[in-house]
């Protein structure tokens, strides 16, 4: 297959670059714009393969976008570039707009005219996935989980710019027949994770002694997905899933903010000998601070449809993945410094004053 992937410099589409790169003979065209969070050095590993191509376009470039599928001539379009920072998308709603709106707009005008031009089986196998997040559907309470039928109810700006694309891609579906498939994902954590996220966040402070900010009471819940597995699990909806249908990605690992930051302190001490003199257990570190606005309380991902259907399960636990993402983030301190080498230095964002 040949398979354009957008913001395949990110921290999700870079894990499903080189997922394909290393597990099948697909071929991959990259577009991504660089943008403060996407790094070509995530792609270095795979960077020189034959099958690998990079092209620096911004999807609100509806021209640059078509050129860039007309001349590759996708067989499949993994649709992954997004601003999706909740608390950058209250300081600047505007990109999460333009880039989460406008430019699913753009993608998808831009897939359906290069899908009408398709005939026989290239047209028959055409699949253009959206990849969407579990916040699109709200705050569940103690009890529950999302399902592919829960109703949309989006609380942050960024939230509610995941909902609306993921609204223009089922329209696209339903009006003009563009065999769309959509996939909503769990909190992913793993290497090459931009440190303003919750646990390289943390992961980073603590090693250098600095304090561990927890938003509230820190009792939010998450279900966290290790981002290996979620690469693999886009790669099966892309190649398996029935088109119109949307599938929920999850691990069914939910933790509250608080016991993430616990366990992998509770890591960062058996590993680290070399810590600041001011540490005794990294725990120590922790600090409460002022709650995020319209923080939402709880997600969990019902994942049950994707295995059914589809065979997908995830192969990581909770400890073992996260084992695995303190163990990358110890080894490449090269890349944490300059991947904070430009304006972000972990500064808190999101602040309503």
């Amino acid at each position: 297959m040949r398979i354009l992937v957008t913001g395949g410099a990110g921290f999700i589409g870079s894990a499903v670059v080189r997922e394909i790169i290393n597990n099948s003979r697909d071929e991959v065209l990259n577009l991504d714009c660089l943008t403060y969070a996407g790094n070509l050095a995530n792609l270095e590993s795979i960077s020189s393969d034959g099958r690998y191509q990079f092209s620096q376009v911004d999807i609100c470039d509806k021209e640059a976008v078509q050129t860039s599928i007309r001349e590759f001539k996708p067989d499949t379009i993994l649709h992954l570039a997004a601003e999706s920072h909740v608390d950058r998308s209250i300081d600047n709603p505007g990109i999460f707009i333009q880039t989460n709106v406008i430019g699913t707009f753009n993608m998808l005008a831009s897939a359906l005219d290069y899908y009408r031009k398709l005939a026989g089986k290239r047209k028959e196998k055409f699949r253009f996935h959206h990849i969407s997040s579990d916040e699109v559907f709200g705050s569940l309470g103690s009890d529950g989980l999302f399902t592919e039928d829960t109703p949309y109810d989006p609380n942050s700006p960024y939230s509610a710019s995941k909902a609306s694309s993921d609204h223009l891609v089922r329209a696209w579906h339903t009006t003009y027949g563009l065999p769309t498939i959509i996939t909503n994902c769990a909190n992913n954590y793993g290497p090459f994770h931009f440190p303003e996220k919750l646990i390289p966040l943390m992961i980073l402070n603590a090693l250098e002694g600095k304090p561990l900010p927890v938003y509230g009471d820190g009792l939010q819940v998450r279900d966290w997905l290790y981002v290996e597995d979620h690469a693999r699990a886009l790669l099966t909806a892309v190649k398996k899933g029935t088109p119109g249908e949307t599938y929920n990605i999850g691990s069914h690992n939910e933790l509250t903010n608080i016991d993430v930051v616990r366990t992998l302190c509770r890591i960062l001490d058996r590993k680290v000998n070399d810590r600041p003199s001011n540490i005794n257990r990294f725990e120590d570190l922790i600090i409460f601070v002022e709650d995020r606005p319209g923080h939402d309380v709880r997600y969990a991902i019902d994942a049950t449809k994707i295995k059914r259907e589809l065979g997908w399960m995830p192969s990581e636990t909770f400890e073992s993945g996260m084992e695995k993402t303190i163990d990358w983030y110890l080894h490449n301190k090269e890349w944490c410094i300059s991947i904070q080498s430009g304006n972000y230095q972990r500064d808190r964002l999101g602040v309503i004053k």
